[in-house]
């Protein structure tokens, strides 16, 4: 853990308690706002700031947990909470200075009991969507320092997980290291949702993130034949191909990939080719049936039914598509906050039901050019 001498820490510390008063919400308005966020913060975020994922054995902390809450504390205009995951995150994944050096993805309790990084390959997901929630805390916060940070973050990542493929253009790598073998790169389609690209392309003009907006749009295309997003494809010989490691399989990863579509600005100019791109959990439930729990992109074959966070996924995605009935339905099928309080923490599943309930609640939205628009705002 970074000392609190270290100039980086200091500098970050000293950033923190720079925050102007101007245009910021009362305290209560914050703590009081959200119900769901709160019943994941109060059972799984600790006092200064660590999101535990409560059903692995080794109690866990991932870069992308970390992301996901940074971005709900901004949408609950929690400043105070914002910080203290954000501190947590640069000292204990980020060896003191996020600017300088992309967060591990796995922290928690090794073999002999100890606590630390498990592996400190970053996630690039987890990536986009700190800088993401740094850039927008900042602009929406007015603390500029925020804003640095984010914008270095998206420079480590232009410079260290993104590649230009042959024939296609700029793709993100999953992460700096261990993607590309045997001739393949190996990509994560749930890696890249669109109105973060936006905001990036926004703030960083002469990025790559325009062009990694339309070659998303393509690795769907050409991984979904029936509609059905894989958690994993690779890149090999000009196209985009099963990946060899995971096979054709859509689940847990991919899930996300329709949460996404459904969050995207329908004003978009790749709303429409994005969500034709993903319609096999649209022909499904319309036709009465739920969502599976894997299924085989190649043939369009499933089998088993997702949980409640998958069901809670597909809100927006539906809604977006203007599906209200199925989406109602759908929706009162997910556990409320206070039966969530009551069972065990289930961290996947209250990350999914946060993104699509709070989106349906209306407490965010994405405008077309990826910027935050939260309810207090």
């Amino acid at each position: 853990m970074a000392s609190s001498a270290d100039p980086a820490r200091r500098a970050l510390l000293q950033a923190m308690a720079a925050v102007p008063l101007l245009g910021v919400l009362p305290a209560a308005c914050a703590a009081d706002g959200w119900p769901r966020w709160r019943v994941l913060a109060d059972s799984s975020l600790s006092a200064d700031g660590r999101m535990i994922d409560r059903s692995q054995d080794d109690l866990r902390s991932t870069s992308e947990g970390q992301s996901y809450a940074l971005f709900f504390a901004l949408v609950d205009n929690d400043q105070a909470l914002f910080d203290r995951i954000l501190a947590w995150t640069v000292d204990n994944l980020a060896d003191g200075d996020m600017g300088k050096r992309l967060p591990a993805w796995l922290w928690g309790r090794d073999a002999k009991g100890g606590w630390g990084v498990l592996d400190d390959n970053p996630a690039s997901d987890s990536d986009l969507w700190l800088a993401y929630g740094l850039l927008e805390g900042g602009r929406l916060w007015r603390r500029p320092a925020l804003e640095r940070i984010g914008q270095d973050m998206l420079a480590q990542v232009r410079r260290t997980e993104i590649v230009d493929l042959p024939g296609l253009g700029p793709m993100l790598l999953p992460g700096p290291h261990g993607f590309v073998e045997d001739g393949a790169t190996r990509v994560n389609p749930c890696y890249l949702p669109l109105p973060l690209l936006r905001r990036f392309a926004a703030v960083d003009g002469a990025g790559p993130w325009a062009a990694l907006a339309v070659n998303t749009v393509e690795l769907l295309r050409q991984t979904a034949p029936h509609g059905f997003a894989p958690d994993w494809a690779a890149w090999r010989d000009g196209a985009f191909v099963v990946d060899p490691v995971r096979g054709a399989t859509g689940s847990y990863d991919a899930i996300r990939c329709y949460l996404w579509a459904g969050l995207l600005s329908p004003r978009d100019p790749l709303f429409r080719a994005q969500m034709q791109a993903l319609q096999g959990p649209l022909r499904r439930l319309r036709d009465g049936a739920p969502m599976w729990e894997k299924i085989d992109t190649r043939s369009g074959a499933g089998e088993g039914e997702g949980g409640y966070g998958f069901r809670a996924a597909l809100v927006p995605y539906l809604l977006a598509q203007g599906e209200r009935t199925l989406a109602q339905a759908l929706q009162s099928s997910l556990p409320t906050h206070e039966q969530q309080r009551s069972d065990a923490p289930a961290y996947y599943a209250q990350m999914l039901t946060l993104f699509a309930d709070g989106w349906a609640e209306g407490r965010y939205r994405f405008a077309v050019d990826g910027r935050l628009q939260p309810r207090w705002r």
